[in-house]
């Protein structure tokens, strides 16, 4: 395994790489672009790369679901840190091009609810075609296959453009979760602000199923952060559920839910626990906490060995 190289959505100059660039090993990483997200994480499970960033959360338009997949199928991969990074796009074109010549426009998949609003508003008649990548539309642009790419500024100057129009985004709070992915391996040590990520399938469709696994969390005053349902591909009507709930798997509110899902479930895939990038502390209810956890266990040892009560 490549100890040293990091893999990213490419090519150069996308959003991807930007929030992988602000981790402070990046600056002695090989940092490698791919052409796409399954390629990113392939070249992990390979060993090619010790670690991948890739998007996992919008939000304006919530999960991205090319990532979801991929850590849901495939051998196992584990998450091992997030960032956030705050996205706002640029309309950039071939130098000399106005707003009344940008008849076709391109970017990322994801882009596009980001930036529906400013192009109902301001371009209502340009024909939008998805690329791979938001710095591979705006290397397209610059081929001439389109006027205009949605990417962050930052990547004009790499593709020879100019930004037309800043500052375009879907809400002014607009942020992508990215996460970094490795092998499976230990977990990091619990920061106290932490988040625990799984997949989780279904056995049955039956009346409650859905609730049987929430109850596995709310029991023990787990609190979700996110959960998605995809499907598994095995039909219509087949899903996972794509996870993310506070605190650490060594957390005992946290561990016991996450045995009880497989107790009742016929998959569960954990996908790591790692410190949250806004560091924000749970707020535990009361009889949550590990001592609460820990002193419930003697009391009902001390009523299995006849000690009784204390």
């Amino acid at each position: 395994m490549s100890a040293t190289r990091y893999t990213y959505l490419g090519p150069e100059g996308t959003f991807t790489e930007a929030a992988l660039r602000s981790l402070p090993e990046a600056a002695t990483r090989e940092l490698v672009p791919m052409v796409s997200v399954p390629a990113v994480l392939d070249a992990v499970r390979r060993g090619e790369a010790a670690g991948a960033l890739v998007a996992i959360e919008n939000s304006v338009e919530g999960g991205v679901t090319a990532t979801l997949d991929e850590l849901a199928t495939g051998s196992p991969l584990m998450i091992y840190r997030e960032v956030l990074l705050p996205i706002a796009f640029a309309l950039l074109v071939r130098p000399g091009t106005a707003l009344a010549d940008v008849k076709t426009v391109t970017g990322h998949p994801v882009a596009q609810p980001q930036v529906r609003k400013w192009l109902e508003a301001h371009l209502p008649d340009a024909l939008w075609e998805s690329a791979a990548s938001n710095a591979d539309g705006a290397r397209q642009v610059q081929e001439g296959r389109f006027d205009g790419a949605f990417a962050g500024e930052f990547a004009a100057s790499m593709y020879g453009l100019q930004p037309l129009v800043t500052d375009i985004h879907g809400g002014r709070s607009a942020t992508t979760r990215f996460v970094l992915v490795g092998r499976p391996g230990r977990t990091s040590s619990p920061t106290g602000a932490d988040k625990t990520s799984a997949v989780v399938w279904l056995g049955d469709d039956h009346p409650g199923a859905l609730l049987e696994l929430l109850q596995e969390f709310a029991a023990r005053g787990v609190n979700l952060m996110r959960i998605e349902s995809r499907p598994t591909g095995e039909g219509l009507g087949k899903y996972c559920f794509s996870i993310d709930c506070e605190g650490h798997i060594v957390d005992r509110r946290v561990g016991e839910a996450l045995m009880g899902l497989k107790r009742i479930c016929p998959k569960v895939r954990f996908l790591g626990s790692y410190p949250r990038a806004d560091e924000v502390k749970p707020t535990l209810r009361p009889g949550t906490s590990d001592v609460d956890f820990t002193g419930a266990a003697e009391w009902l040892a001390r009523c299995m060995d006849g000690r009784g009560e204390r």
